[in-house]
């Protein structure tokens, strides 16, 4: 059968033998700092592997007891399926074992079992109190009517009981899900000679190979895994619910720190600030006050923070919302578990999980802020994709950020976006990457386009139409998503609200209107051009034979908009009638004779001067008329 990958974790009072019972289980002692021996208490986290009857082999955490080393534990709690409670058979539970508990609730553990410990100092019937002390202990808790073990681990008496037992509960954990991005937090660093930097933890989520390219966040210090071990052994990938151990080229033991999160590139977005779903556990003795400083832990980062929510404070026993502002940068997901302790004093009150890694600021006299937050945490995946794409309005999101924000990865968000696509609720536009944006806030930037195209017809009514690049300067203002912009009018002039010419856009039934000043001004310039034949008047001549002003300068303007007057070169403009007899009088010669020469196009324009004519010659042929060969001009095949 197929192994799955487990990790069996330790809580509990301290010296009530979590350490002791590891060792008799698996032969190992997980104390292995020389302070730890010192000072006989665990203060890092240990580890070993345990095989179990069945033939499953699970990983085994051993957390710190002692108060002072909570955060240790609650790292450890992070990678957890299986949660041992360790309790003291001659002393039942303490204050410890009740913020353990507390923290692998909190942290979302869903099965473990109680080991009472030390029951060769006991008499059997002191052991079925404690039994029934323990199960009223436990009692709506995610370990109410779980296992409660009684072993030795002097004499070994339970431990075989233990085993089995353990056998069983791992049969139902279920396996952790291999899609999303690869994520490891570090809960050591440290240099091994001839390899370098190593770092060790629990391996989340996805799956990393030798040789792949990885980033450190919060940091954003890139590194290529140079080897891999799990449990300690060598491997060349590594998979959620494995204790991991990654050597890691191109980073220095200096730049890490426990708390860092080793992952797939682009997969994490680090924010300071952080929407929580939050319970104030019911033990405390004081609410939830607004901006109280708080620790948080989230996987095994510790950072500290301050609370921000929609009223003063929080009653203990009430679960709702909350930000966290924090004076360090964290990288998580949505659906993370995390833990609050007080400032000071440092205790645990309480905990929950993250419903957005990158929200906007929310204030207490916003509730209408506040309420969206529903959303996140209630709301279908759709309503919480549709809410993000919402949020970010016009910059829209790639998929990989989209994936960030929401939590929902691979084949799960590929089916998601296909419906959404589908049904016009989300618009995807290709570029580099797919960028993708809410279908409302793209209708919306399509109306946009069409007053604004509509309010410059009603202000410029003499102008033909609103340039491309103006227009996309104020739809987009400091953004230049070409790609968006080009889609955004191919759609409407699909949907004949817009119209596409050249370099201008106008809305389909916007025609230039003259009143009887313009098209006075219109007919007089068009005249001077028709009469003046090949010798065009300049601009200034012929707006002053209408006897000038804004009227005629405006109307020259519309005139060369519409193609009534051709700009050969800057300052020489024909009628475009003009144009056309001349460009036919040099086809027709060219056909007859072959080509033409300058002094045979001098004689055919009457005697055109070198200012006309060579800008006359360069322009037939950019307009593809004619080629010149040498100092003739063929026609173009």
């Amino acid at each position: 059968m197929a192994h799955k990958t487990i990790i069996l974790g330790t809580a509990g009072h301290i010296d009530h033998g979590k350490t002791t019972l590891v060792k008799a289980l698996t032969g190992v002692d997980t104390d292995r700092l020389k302070e730890e021996k010192e000072r006989g208490i665990t203060i890092e986290l240990g580890f070993a592997r345990l095989e179990l009857p069945g033939g499953q082999s699970i990983g085994v955490v051993d957390v710190p007891g002692h108060e002072k080393f909570v955060k240790n534990m609650v790292a450890g709690a992070s990678g957890m399926d299986l949660v041992a409670m360790v309790i003291a058979a001659d002393e039942g539970p303490m204050p410890q074992t009740r913020e353990h508990l507390e923290i692998c609730q909190l942290l979302g553990v869903k099965m473990g079992l109680v080991v009472l410990t030390k029951a060769d100092m006991v008499d059997e019937e002191w052991v079925e109190l404690v039994t029934e002390d323990v199960k009223e202990f436990v009692a709506g808790t995610f370990l109410e009517g779980a296992p409660v073990v009684a072993v030795s681990a002097v004499t070994g008496q339970g431990l075989d009981r233990l085993l089995a037992v353990l056998d069983d509960l791992v049969s139902k954990v279920p396996e952790r899900p291999p899609a999303g991005p690869y994520r490891l937090c570090i809960d050591r660093v440290f240099t091994k000679k001839g390899f370098g930097t190593v770092v060790t933890g629990t391996s989340i989520s996805g799956t990393v190979s030798v040789g792949s390219d990885v980033l450190v966040y919060p940091k954003g210090l890139e590194a290529k895994i140079r080897g891999i071990q799990v449990h300690g052994a060598d491997a060349e990938s590594a998979k959620p619910g494995m204790r991991t151990a990654l050597n890691l080229q191109g980073i220095e033991k200096s730049d890490l720190e426990r708390g860092d999160v080793v992952a797939t590139p682009g997969s994490l977005l680090p924010s300071y600030l952080l929407d929580l779903k939050y319970l104030h556990l019911s033990s405390n003795e004081k609410p939830l006050k607004y901006r109280a400083p708080v620790r948080l832990h989230v996987g095994t980062a510790e950072v500290i923070g301050r609370v921000l929510m929609a009223g003063d404070e929080m009653e203990p026993g009430v679960q709702g919302y909350i930000q966290l502002k924090l004076d360090a940068p964290v990288a998580v997901l949505p659906g993370d578990h995390y833990v609050l302790r007080s400032y000071s004093p440092v205790r645990t009150i309480g905990g929950g999980v993250v419903l957005n890694p990158v929200p906007r600021k929310r204030k207490r006299t916003r509730p209408d802020l506040w309420d969206e937050v529903k959303v996140l945490d209630r709301g279908s995946e759709e309503e919480v994709v549709l809410y993000h794409l919402r949020q970010v309005g016009v910059r829209g999101l790639a998929e990989a950020e989209l994936a960030a924000r929401t939590g929902i990865y691979g084949k799960a968000l590929d089916k998601l976006l296909g419906r959404l696509l589908g049904g016009k609720k989300v618009v995807k536009v290709e570029g580099e990457t797919r960028l993708l944006l809410h279908g409302g806030v793209y209708q919306e930037l399509k109306d946009r386009i069409c007053e604004i195209v509509g309010e410059y017809h009603r202000q410029q009514p003499m102008m033909h139409g609103l340039s491309r690049e103006e227009l996309r300067s104020r739809i987009f203002r400091q953004q230049k998503e070409g790609r968006l912009f080009h889609r955004l009018l191919n759609d409407l002039e699909r949907e004949r609200r817009l119209v596409q010419e050249k370099e201008i856009v106008r809305l389909p039934d916007h025609r230039v209107r003259l009143g009887d000043e313009y098209k006075k001004a219109r007919k007089a310039i068009a005249k001077a051009f028709k009469e003046a034949g090949f010798l065009p008047p300049s601009r200034a001549d012929a707006v002053s034979r209408t006897g000038g002003g804004k009227a005629a300068e405006e109307v020259f303007d519309l005139m060369v908009r519409e193609g009534e007057l051709v700009r050969i070169k800057e300052g020489i403009y024909y009628h475009r009638d003009t144009l056309q007899r001349l460009i036919s009088m040099v086809t027709d010669f060219i056909k007859k004779n072959g080509e033409i020469s300058v002094p045979q196009f001098r004689e055919l324009a009457g005697g055109l001067s070198r200012k006309y004519m060579i800008p006359l010659l360069e322009y037939l042929d950019n307009q593809h008329i004619t080629l010149r060969v040498g100092d003739v001009r063929k026609l173009r095949k």
